[in-house]
């Protein structure tokens, strides 16, 4: 059989890219001068959220934090940097699935699948880059042919910015300067714990090898994680993990499990630092938090259902569980002792633990 590239066979990036691109609006209109100085001040701002990442978290990689790329980017740009990193993701598990199956595929039904598959990923990536304010990508510099910076890059999406600005009527500058804060903290996580990124592809690559290797079942599973959720009643609670609640055998509960902590953790960790300012470094903070925090109240049913199957609702408890997680630790043993959960893999916090935070502080012996 003719050698085929792994990732346009299996999965279309570059369809997914483009998807994304033309199904997401581009966000607020704005005049040439107006994205401009939005682009200049975002680019400001993340610079001088450095320093105070610094002093909150007592972390010597914050000091001068200047590994990494900061990048301003629209909603097109936000999804094709996604699809790069998912192709570093997921290559590992694709490449696996190329092996063992590769026999009973023919280049023609690989590429149809593969513009299904791009296709789907795309329609995903166009309602998620409507939502994220920032991001930080530590697999960057691992995508083929990528010219990124080795510590990754922090992509601030600029429309959706400007758009919860003004949906919030908040000071831009200091809501700008407040998601920086929560972004930047990201970045300094991975230089303190340079480690931390080949153990998220690997953890990431073993759930993915573990949802994607039964491609027999993997449809009808999908489809009934659907129905579940179409079924569900609108007043009902959310499932801990959207689709992923019903993906999962023994094995992937205990890798995701896994997951969830650390995720938990990152995220949590990142909302304590935002929420460590005062008004000497964002003079409205305390209207800014409460406006961001009482937005998710007016979601329509259709968004609340997308968010739900993604298990976006998830992914903000986990916010929530993460940073109660942080200061329950930092109050008992303070943050130079909750920093040793950078030391090393064997550190880091199991869902469990991020649920009781004296588990963890026994088990470290502080």
């Amino acid at each position: 059989m003719e050698t085929m590239e792994t990732s346009p066979s299996l999965i279309n990036w570059d369809l997914a890219a483009s998807t994304a691109a033309r199904l997401a609006g581009p966000g607020p209109n704005l005049s040439a001068a107006e994205i401009s100085a939005a682009v200049e001040s975002l680019r400001r701002l993340a610079d001088a959220s450095v320093p105070h990442v610094h002093h909150i978290t007592g972390l010597e990689a914050a000091r001068d934090l200047r590994d990494s790329q900061v990048l301003v980017v629209d909603r097109a740009s936000w999804s094709k940097a996604n699809t790069q990193s998912f192709s570093v993701m997921l290559k590992p598990t694709l490449e696996k699935l190329l092996q063992t199956r590769g026999q009973n595929l023919t280049q023609a039904s690989a590429a149809v699948g593969g513009a299904v598959t791009g296709a789907q990923l795309g329609s995903v990536l166009a309602f998620l880059s409507s939502k994220v304010l920032g991001q930080y990508d530590p697999f960057a510099a691992l995508a083929p042919g990528s010219t990124s910076s080795p510590a990754g890059r922090l992509l601030l999406v600029a429309p959706n910015i400007l758009q919860v600005e003004r949906e919030l009527n908040v000071e831009p500058e200091d809501f700008r300067l407040w998601v920086c804060l929560h972004e930047q903290t990201h970045r300094v996580q991975f230089a303190a714990a340079p480690w931390l990124r080949e153990h998220m592809l690997e953890q990431i690559g073993r759930l993915s090898g573990l949802l994607m290797g039964d491609m027999d079942s993997l449809g009808r599973r999908l489809a009934d994680a659907v129905k579940s959720l179409q079924e569900r009643r609108s007043d009902a609670a959310p499932g801990p993990g959207g689709l992923l609640e019903l993906l999962r055998d023994p094995e992937e509960k205990a890798t995701l499990s896994h997951l969830t902590a650390v995720m938990s953790l990152l995220e949590g960790h990142a909302n304590v630092v935002m929420d460590a300012v005062d008004a000497s470094i964002v003079p409205t903070v305390k209207t800014i938090r409460q406006r961001f925090n009482a937005r998710g109240k007016d979601r329509g049913a259709v968004e609340k259902f997308i968010r739900n199957l993604l298990g976006l609702d998830a992914k903000m408890r986990q916010y929530t569980d993460g940073a109660k997680f942080v200061r329950a630790v930092v109050d008992q043993v303070g943050m130079e002792g909750f920093n040793r959960v950078w030391a090393e893999a064997a550190n880091l916090p199991t869902e469990e633990e991020i649920h009781d935070a004296g588990r963890w502080i026994l088990r470290m012996g502080l």
